[in-house]
């Protein structure tokens, strides 16, 4: 049987993860835009950009005292989806 408190950790969890959704909605409407003003598919990966957004997160999460072991894996994955999001949603040639 679980007991009380982890039903409670498991419901604040829960709560954060909707908001989570919420963030990752408007993160995506933020790439649409972004998607909208590449001219090309190559453009799609810039990879100066991904190393200072990893290398950022990778300072904040120090001053955080966050594991940034954890944030870089979530990075590393939030971008991957994010680039094939834009492959997938690309109009142009």
């Amino acid at each position: 049987m679980i007991n009380k408190e982890i039903l409670k950790v498991r419901n604040d969890l829960d709560k954060l993860d909707n908001k989570l959704l919420d963030i990752i909605k408007k993160r995506t409407k933020l790439v649409d835009i972004v998607i909208r003003n590449k001219k090309f598919k190559k453009d799609i990966i810039d990879n100066k950009r991904i190393s200072i957004i990893l290398k950022n997160i990778y300072k904040k999460s120090i001053n955080k005292k966050i594991d940034p072991k954890i944030t870089n894996k979530i990075w590393k994955s939030m971008i991957r989806a994010f680039i094939d999001y834009e492959y997938r949603n690309f109009k142009k040639k």
